[in-house]
């Protein structure tokens, strides 16, 4: 029989990361490990960050009735189904399901994403800078290209939606986009919910015009409904992210929308990701992959199915100071997982 354990680690952020409800400096992570005797596989919860590190303690509460309920011999979509009828937050079940699945491949003897009948991921993943003013902007994106990946980023995502307005957004990605002229970046932006429609559909008509790529989240959770209006008139994809949590988000969004950012955390692990993968696919959408605070260990089971996404965020872990697991390599700008068994990320 299977059984569950926890620990609870303190990540430190090498730079704070704004965005427009709040500012994370780190969080408090926990990491689950699963048994069968023999193997062991490590999966991470990353419940949230600030005011929510109290998350982290439930998690363990919630993780720990889990395993007093007992796993027996169940499959895995079997336990995520047991955690629904609990009522265990979704990221508790991504880190019990990332175990789990890391155990069913040490078990096997195979990577992940060979389990899951895929390749390495192909497409490179964005790194981030957060809301920042331009001058601050304009100093720290060639010090996080340096730092973070070694001169092979292929992408910067800009945070915006800063509640100075969008005047203050306006200096942040130009300021953004000069600094990453010269190393040829292809620049994106995350709103995470900050405009109203009115200034969405502003925004992502002049960013249309200064070589952004696609625009995420516009508008707030909760307020899909005006996401029709901006839809209709958007000139720039645009990828629900916060609006998105579970296969059936995606069916409910589908319709105003060119794409869903999926993230582990939000979706309770690996199992309900595949899911919104079909889902998005099955109505025409593109894919992303996105992180929360994360250490490799939760990146490297983003990895395992990161050939299934048109775009990747697979960067939290290049801002950790510092990291306390390995486990995945960056290879020309992709993250991609390593060949050993599971999703192959270890704590040190």
């Amino acid at each position: 029989m299977v059984t569950l354990s926890t620990q609870i680690i303190e990540l430190k952020k090498q730079f704070p990361l704004q965005i427009s409800r709040g500012t994370s400096t780190g969080s408090r992570n926990v990491f689950v490990t699963a048994t069968d005797g023999e193997h062991t596989g490590i999966g991470e919860c990353a419940p949230g960050t600030g005011e929510d590190m109290d998350l982290a303690a439930k998690a363990v509460d919630q993780i720990a009735a889990l395993n007093k309920a007992g796993l027996y011999d169940l499959a895995i979509q079997e336990v995520f189904t047991k955690m629904e009828h609990m009522e265990m937050d979704r990221p508790a079940m991504a880190g019990v399901d990332i175990a789990l699945w890391d155990l069913l491949g040490k078990q096997a003897n195979l990577p992940l994403y060979k389990m899951f009948g895929l390749g390495k991921p192909v497409n490179p993943t964005s790194i981030t800078i957060g809301i920042n003013p331009p001058d601050v902007i304009a100093e720290r994106v060639p010090q996080i290209i340096a730092d973070w990946t070694q001169w092979q980023a292929k992408a910067l995502k800009v945070k915006l939606g800063n509640p100075e307005g969008t005047e203050a957004d306006k200096a942040a990605y130009l300021a953004a986009s000069e600094a990453a002229a010269p190393y040829g970046l292809d620049l994106r932006v995350d709103a995470n919910g900050g405009w109203t429609a009115k200034k969405a559909i502003e925004m992502i008509a002049w960013l249309a015009k200064h070589g952004c790529s696609y625009v995420e989240q516009p508008l707030p959770k909760g307020d899909e409904d005006a996401l029709v209006e901006v839809f209709k008139r958007r000139k720039l994809p645009i990828f629900l992210d916060e609006s998105i949590h579970t296969s059936k988000d995606v069916a409910k969004y589908a319709d105003r929308c060119d794409g869903v950012n999926m993230k582990l955390m939000k979706s309770g692990g690996l199992t309900e990701a595949l899911r919104v993968v079909a889902t998005a696919r099955a109505h025409g959408l593109r894919t992303m992959i996105g992180c929360m605070g994360e250490s490799s260990v939760a990146i490297a089971a983003g990895c395992s199915i990161g050939a299934h996404m048109d775009y990747i965020d697979l960067d939290a872990h290049f801002n950790l100071d510092p990291d306390p697991a390995h486990g995945t390599k960056l290879v020309a700008g992709v993250v991609v997982p390593t060949n050993h068994a599971g999703h192959g990320a270890y704590l040190e």
